[in-house]
């Protein structure tokens, strides 16, 4: 575990040096972790049921979501009753302030995952994503249009994580509460998600200078919102119309996701040699999303083309967090993460 104090190493001249990362310098993206985990879990899920996999891993990626959600949640909660200026800090940061609604979609996303283990778990974590998700969404935007600071360059792709959450609701919410609930949270988010979309492109097109090293990975989240928008479309349509099959605007919202992800990963090379922050965590929550996407393509469609992308997909994906699991205890040990940072 963190702790709040660091271990000091006396030198020769009585120098003191910090060993330990502090408690006030973990930051609220490290709830970036759980939804790359979560995600993945709600992906072998869904392939296990939908793609008959031989066999399954869900339940052990389930047990390590909540085991890293229950982790940072205990820790950031330590931050926020020692540190709590420290939290007021990040959330008046024009980027950091991005990451809070990580908290409530990890609840969103567990919803997700316990719906056809456990309907009471499910339902009562939905209410608590959803509720977080409407308050952090109101007080992120409400901050965007009062704070005079902002400038064009403070935009970067990160700035979507308050609308995902919103697109995520209906997932399990048609399930646990009157359809219109879902259709309200599913309506801004897409628009909102559309009028960003614009801003983003301008600012990464038109305007120096280009992002920062550390927010680089981000540009995976653009494709976030078009994949979840086509999965909670589906699963909304699935609950008006019995038998529903895939109308025009659900292959629009997953082939924008899909070209996203393919413009993405031609420009590999300016991903790859990028060093390891926390932030590389932008990598895997939107891969599950596009993976998830691809396993109800399958679904709905029986095309060989999207049976073998979704395969191709579920391995790169495990591969990615493992990756990202093995670079995250490293830098841990190593002490490069929790440091102060601008």
């Amino acid at each position: 575990m963190i702790e709040q104090s660091s271990i000091h190493v006396s030198t020769g001249d009585q120098s003191k040096v910090d060993v330990r990362p502090q408690l006030k310098y973990v930051p609220v993206s490290f709830f970036a972790t759980v939804l790359g985990l979560t995600g993945a879990t709600i992906a072998w899920q869904r392939a296990e049921r939908l793609l008959a996999l031989p066999f399954a891993i869900s339940g052990v990626a389930l047990i390590l979501s909540l085991a890293a959600f229950l982790s940072i949640a205990t820790i950031y909660a330590l931050k926020t009753a020692r540190h709590f200026d420290a939290v007021k800090r990040e959330f008046a940061h024009p980027v950091k302030i991005n990451f809070f609604p990580t908290i409530s979609i990890s609840l969103l996303l567990f919803s997700i995952a316990f719906l056809r283990l456990n309907h009471d778990i499910s339902r009562y974590v939905w209410i608590a994503g959803t509720v977080a998700q409407l308050v952090f969404t109101i007080a992120i935007l409400s901050a965007w249009m009062q704070r005079s600071t902002l400038q064009i360059q403070h935009i970067n792709p990160a700035w979507f994580i308050p609308v995902v959450g919103n697109i995520i609701v209906p997932i399990a919410g048609v399930d646990h509460a009157p359809a219109e609930i879902s259709w309200f949270f599913f309506s801004f988010g897409l628009i909102f998600w559309i009028a960003l979309f614009t801003l983003v492109l301008y600012r990464l097109i038109f305007h120096q200078p280009p992002l920062p090293e550390r927010l680089i990975p981000t540009l995976f989240i653009m494709m976030a919102p078009p994949a979840i928008g086509f999965i909670s479309y589906v699963k909304l349509m699935e609950h008006a119309i019995s038998g529903f099959e895939l109308d025009s605007f659900a292959r629009i919202l997953y082939y924008v996701g899909l070209f996203l992800f393919m413009l993405l990963l031609v420009q590999y090379r300016q991903f790859v040699k990028i060093p390891f922050y926390l932030s590389w965590w932008a990598y895997s929550f939107p891969t599950a999303a596009i993976t998830i996407a691809t396993v109800l393509m399958v679904a709905k469609t029986g095309l060989l083309f999207f049976h073998a992308l979704a395969y191709i997909l579920l391995v790169a994906l495990a591969a990615l967090i493992t990756l990202l699991l093995v670079r995250t205890f490293s830098a841990i040990i190593n002490r490069k993460v929790f440091v102060e940072e601008d």
